[in-house]
This record gives C-alpha cells, sequence and structure tokens, in this order.
C-alpha cells in the first residue's frame, strides 16, 4: 500500500510547490490537487456533502489550475507522483488539455496520473457547455480522444463531442499509451462498470463509508470486464488507524491519501512528520523515497 497526500490548493494557502517538495522529502509516494474553474453564484447543483447550495469550505472559489500547480511541483521534486483528485477535462478543449498534460508527463520524466471527475457542480459544466445528461459520454470521448493524441503517431478522432481529422501531436506521454486515468466517485455499480470500460482505477469519495465492499465490487465488476490485473483503489483517509488500513489493504486498497493543511510551510512540515511518525509505528510507511528535510 502506498501512501500519498492531497492539498485542497487556494489563492491565499501553501505554495503547492511548496507542499509537494514537503510530502516528498517525508517519504509520501504522491501529490493530488483538485479542479474547479469558477463556482456560479446561483447554482441549482446541491453539494454532494451538504446537500444544498452552501458550500464546505471557501476554498472551492479560490482553487488554483491543477496542471500549473502540478508543473511547479514538478520543477522541485524528483519522484513524487503528481495527480489530480479531481480534474474536470470536459471543461477544457481536450486536443489542447491532451498538450498540456503530455508536456507535464515529459517534463517530469512520467509521474503524471489524471484523476478525473463527471463533476457534481452541474452550473459550472453548464457555463462550459457541457449538456448534465451527457457528461459521462463526454468525458469518455475525451480521454479516448486524448489517449489517441498521447500514443498514436498520426492521431484522429471521430466522436460526438470530439472530432479531428489525422493530426501530429507531440510530445508524447511517457507513460503510454497515456498517463493513468482514475474516476473519483460513489463507489456505485455503475460508476465501477464505467471505470472498468474506461479508467485504470477509483478514487473514493469523502462520504464513502464501506471501502471494503466496494472495492471488492469493483475488482468483481473489472473481472467480468475482461480487464487484466485489477485496478488502483484510492481510498480517502482521516486519520491512519493500523486495523482498517491493514484491512483496506488485504481488499485491495492500493493508496491512501491524507488531506494536507493549507497553512504555513512550519505547520505542513510538523504534520507531516506526525503523520509518518504514526504510519512508521504501524509498521506501514516504505522508507524508499523518503530523503533527509534540508535544514
Amino acid at each position: 500500500m502506498r501512501f500519498g497526500t492531497v492539498l485542497f490548493t487556494s489563492d491565499r494557502g501553501i505554495a503547492p510547490a511548496i507542499a509537494a517538495r514537503a510530502a516528498e522529502q517525508a517519504g509520501f509516494r504522491s501529490f493530488f490537487v483538485p479542479e474547479h474553474t469558477h463556482i456560479p453564484v446561483r447554482r441549482d447543483a446541491a453539494h454532494p456533502l451538504t446537500g444544498g447550495a452552501e458550500l464546505p469550505d471557501d476554498r472551492y472559489l479560490r482553487t488554483l489550475d491543477p496542471w500549473v500547480s502540478l508543473a511547479t511541483a514538478a520543477s522541485v521534486t524528483e519522484t513524487i507522483e503528481l495527480a489530480t483528485a479531481v480534474a474536470l477535462p470536459v471543461e477544457h478543449d481536450p486536443i489542447s488539455l491532451a498538450k498540456t498534460i503530455a508536456t507535464l508527463d515529459h517534463l517530469s520524466g512520467g509521474r503524471v496520473t489524471l484523476g478525473v471527475g463527471y463533476g457534481w457542480n452541474t452550473d459550472e459544466l453548464t457555463d462550459h457547455g457541457v449538456p448534465t445528461g451527457r457528461r459521462r459520454t463526454m468525458l469518455r470521448e475525451y480521454l479516448e480522444a486524448m489517449r489517441a493524441l498521447w500514443s498514436s503517431e498520426e492521431a484522429e478522432f471521430d466522436g460526438e463531442f470530439v472530432k479531428f481529422g489525422p493530426s501530429w501531436a507531440w510530445p508524447k506521454t511517457v507513460q503510454q499509451p497515456g498517463v493513468p486515468v482514475l474516476v473519483g466517485a460513489a463507489g456505485t455499480d455503475r460508476n465501477f462498470r464505467w471505470i472498468a470500460r474506461s479508467a485504470d482505477g477509483w478514487i473514493t469519495t469523502p462520504g464513502e463509508t464501506d471501502v471494503v465492499e466496494r472495492t471488492a465490487a469493483l475488482h468483481a465488476i473489472w473481472r467480468e470486464a475482461g480487464r487484466p490485473g485489477a485496478p488502483r483503489v484510492v481510498a480517502l483517509d482521516r486519520k491512519p488507524a493500523a486495523d482498517r488500513l491493514r484491512t483496506w489493504a488485504d481488499a485491495g486498497v492500493t493508496d491512501v491519501l491524507y488531506g494536507l493543511p493549507d497553512d504555513s510551510e512550519q505547520t505542513l512540515v510538523a504534520y507531516l512528520d506526525r503523520l509518518r511518525g504514526k504510519l512508521d509505528t504501524m509498521g506501514l510507511l516504505d522508507d524508499s523515497t523518503a530523503t533527509a528535510t534540508p535544514a
């Protein structure tokens, strides 16, 4: 099991580069950031946690661009995975987004993972011209089109939402046939069927209550779809508990993420040291990527 971090970025919080470097130095394996282009003031879409228009955190209004954030993190790190939890590809032009992601994967030495969501904020999606009832189909096409651009010498795509003729596009991603794709969504069979068809794994939601049972369901659907190997399962956790983490690992959870404090560097480093200490005490943290923290 790998342990990673997620930072809810904002324009008044700690810089992603500082946070990612600290996480890498503390021995954590991944660094995830979210995406929202904007939040419409008037919304019909309810937030999944509050059940209404109220937002649980004002950083939804202040979220940094994920790809710029991860690019700054790439420039000061060497090994840590650079990922999104979650990005919203359908809010972008897929050809341009494919270029951005491929460039980051190229420059970082193949460290990018694309965590995607369907988008709970349908008002936000509407402003980008995304038809609410077709967002899953649109996301699938975007991913298929981007994979073509990432892997084919002459890429082309002819879909409902994405169309382009034979085209050249470099750089290609270091990872082939493209960067891994994870879906952040509720643990339902419908979502798992979508993942088994179009992605490489699942990111749990903060409200997921039965990770073990749902992971088993995903594995079963994965096998039924004829996918080789096993899906990656990234579970969000609040506080480490040895029994729960071992149970998750036995069930097939591959990664566990812990939220970073959006605070000063001193506060963040102290948090990472405490978290690492707890995981070390449990005998769970791999020391292979830890480096000395500069004085």
